[in-house]
């Protein structure tokens, strides 16, 4: 099978290998003469990107390039860019890499023409309204890893360092303009990204499975993500250069950030004041998150995933899926506790502050109170 294709949903999307090439094409389109392309340190001197500035520079664009950004992007990383952007005289943003890059370079594009501080946006009620759309500069996504799915997302996760809180940043425009997927990219990726993105890709789908909102589309869309990722990320965690699983993985990622529209839970709840306070990795964390969630909700979702074990190949209907969930973290060198991530049991309380405040609560199927939340750090601290 010839995995390629020219897909215009959520957005215009250019998927094959090789098809990084067409970046300069992809300027042109959205007007952009004088493009920053936006990475994080770890991809900055690596030669995927070397070529893509290679190629952006032999079709007259510069090679522009700003690389200072965290692991859990921050306003700090964020004003650094923009310094950077605007004293470039830059008409637009190439998003490059991980979760990390795509996030900051598409607030970069986002607030490039703003005069409010980014805070002012957080995805809260109609707080989206207050931006200039005119002051959004365009924004072309072209995604390293296989996780986040920020490529096709309308928002970007940005950490206040002063309150050490993850803050969603929303609006419509934030959803880039094109996006190329070209899994040659992935190839580098060592394996504890690819098990670490790969499941952060799962717990979207899985999370998105079982939120009690109602949205087919994304049930769909969850659904065959689950099997996407079952199916290949054993195969991209083995052999790294197995383009063929590298590019279902690279779906499957963008899969798991439309379906969750539907919500997303505790998972994330809980991860996104961890990886504030510790600095861990989001997917990583997600993953070990996972299990004990799973287990809080069991009562509200096992009849759905009752139904959806048997299309995913998996026998014992939730029960069974559950555990295979484990089996697959533990197969993929995913730890069992926080702990070994870092993260120390004196913060739970913290921890279950942020968790309680965080946008994905609304998204679970069980309400989630300072009682259950407490109960799930200790459980996997």
């Amino acid at each position: 099978m010839t995995l390629v294709g020219n897909w215009s949903y959520p957005t215009a999307v250019k998927f094959g290998a090789g098809r990084i090439k067409e970046l300069a094409e992809a300027c042109a389109a959205t007007g952009m003469k004088k493009p920053l392309l936006v990475t994080d340190k770890g991809l900055a001197d690596l030669p995927i990107t070397t070529a893509t500035l290679d190629l952006l520079e032999a079709a007259g664009l510069g090679r522009a390039m700003f690389s200072d950004v965290d692991p859990n992007p921050n306003e700090k990383n964020l004003e650094a860019g923009l310094e950077v952007y605007r004293a470039g005289g830059h008409d637009g943003v190439i998003a490059f890499g991980g979760g990390s890059g795509l996030d900051l370079g598409k607030m970069v594009a986002f607030m490039s023409g703003q005069t409010r501080p980014v805070w002012d946006f957080e995805d809260i009620g109609d707080w989206w309204t207050r931006a200039d759309p005119d002051g959004i500069a365009p924004i072309i996504a072209v995604p390293t890893t296989a996780g986040t799915g920020s490529e096709v997302g309308r928002a970007s996760v940005i950490t206040n360092s002063v309150s050490h809180e993850k803050k969603i940043i929303f609006h419509p425009k934030v959803l880039p303009a094109i996006v190329i997927c070209d899994p040659e990219l992935t190839v580098g990726m060592p394996k504890f990204i690819t098990a670490g993105t790969g499941l952060d890709a799962f717990a979207h789908c899985v999370e998105a499975y079982s939120s009690p909102h109602y949205h087919p589309m994304s049930q769909g869309i969850a659904l065959e993500g689950m099997k996407l990722v079952i199916e290949n990320l054993p195969r991209a965690y083995a052999d790294g250069t197995d383009l063929e699983a590298r590019a279902h993985m690279m779906s499957a990622a963008m899969m798991g950030a439309t379906a969750f529209q539907k919500g997303l839970g505790a998972i994330h709840a809980m991860s996104h004041p961890v990886g504030a306070m510790f600095n861990t990795h989001h997917g990583t964390t997600n993953a070990v998150c996972m299990p004990a969630v799973l287990e809080l909700n069991a009562a509200e979702i096992s009849a759905r995933f009752d139904l959806a074990a048997g299309y995913l190949g998996i026998e014992g209907g939730f029960e069974g899926f559950r555990a295979f969930v484990q089996g697959f973290n533990d197969s993929l060198g995913i730890p069992r506790k926080l702990s070994d991530l870092g993260v120390k049991a004196d913060a739970i309380p913290d921890l279950v502050k942020g968790a309680l405040i965080d946008p994905s609560c609304g998204g679970n199927p069980v309400e989630l109170t300072e009682a259950n939340l407490t109960a799930l750090f200790e459980a996997t601290i």
